[in-house]
């Protein structure tokens, strides 16, 4: 139990890094206030008899989650090439915990952000909306007849949905936390994770063109996770399972993984 609450600890240190800074709690604010002014501009724009607390909620869910994404690849790209930048790397490996104990608390405390800003934007959202356009919803104009949830609750689909952007983010992120492992630059980290974050579609599409089987192991078009909750598939072209798009996330994320351990483990800080 002792080398557990240790690496807690280790945690918990990341963890005051990130909320001691005060650009933590001004994204936090963001995520809170854009669904509360988002809710107010569709309960002024709606018309009373078509408002769905939960079509809105949705709508205003993949604008959050987008910003959600941004603000933990901001956060993952600077945990460790920060450390380098501010010359505190030094400082921290001479502590007594191995490097791979200090990487693997970085990653869990970035996770640990990205969940934390999930569960206040769906709070904040789902309450907003409850407010706004009362609790009732008519399922069948929320979830599609194609979707695997047709005739399931709005509660289902929309936890469906958050899991399934989650999942997503938790991968882009940990590309973003490679890249910073790797490069030492936050700015290169930020900027080719968000490439990765704004393209993904555009670039599925003109994979798509290839008309090549390898298309459905590239990682890009299953980013679009939350395809599958609406009915659709992330590579039209060959058709995929929920669970091959998730064993296809689930290995670039093991590589991106094995990247920043082998860099970070075996890089040379003396310089």
């Amino acid at each position: 139990m002792r080398p557990l609450a240790s690496f807690w600890n280790l945690v918990q240190n990341e963890n005051m890094k990130i909320y001691r800074r005060i650009s933590t709690w001004i994204m936090l604010g963001i995520t809170v206030v854009i669904p509360l002014l988002l809710t107010v501009a569709f309960a002024l724009l709606a018309e009373e008899e078509n408002a769905n607390n939960w079509e809105v909620m949705m709508l205003e869910s993949q604008i959050v989650f987008l910003l959600i994404t941004i603000f933990a690849v901001v956060k993952s790209s600077e945990t460790v090439a920060g450390e380098f930048s501010r010359g505190t790397i030094k400082l921290l490996l001479i502590r007594p915990w191995s490097r791979s104990s200090i990487l693997l608390s970085k990653f869990i405390s970035i996770i640990l952000f990205a969940l934390l800003f999930t569960v206040v934007s769906f709070a904040v959202t789902w309450l907003a909306n409850v407010i706004a356009f009362g609790n009732t919803a008519n399922p069948a104009n929320l979830i599609s007849e194609q979707s695997p949830l047709a005739g399931s609750s709005p509660w289902a689909y929309a936890l469906r949905y958050y899991l399934d952007e989650f999942i997503t983010l938790i991968v882009v992120v940990t590309f973003g936390f490679m890249l910073s492992s790797a490069f030492r630059s936050s700015g290169l980290a930020i900027g080719l994770s968000l490439f990765l974050l704004f393209s993904g579609s555009m670039i599925s599409g003109l994979l798509s063109l290839t008309d090549k089987e390898w298309v459905k192991y590239v990682l890009f078009p299953h980013l679009g996770l939350s395809t599958y909750v609406n009915g659709g598939t992330p590579v039209p072209d060959h058709p995929t399972t929920y669970a091959f798009s998730l064993g296809v996330l689930a290995v670039y994320f093991v590589i991106f993984n094995v990247i920043s351990w082998t860099v970070f483990t075996k890089r040379d800080v003396s310089a």
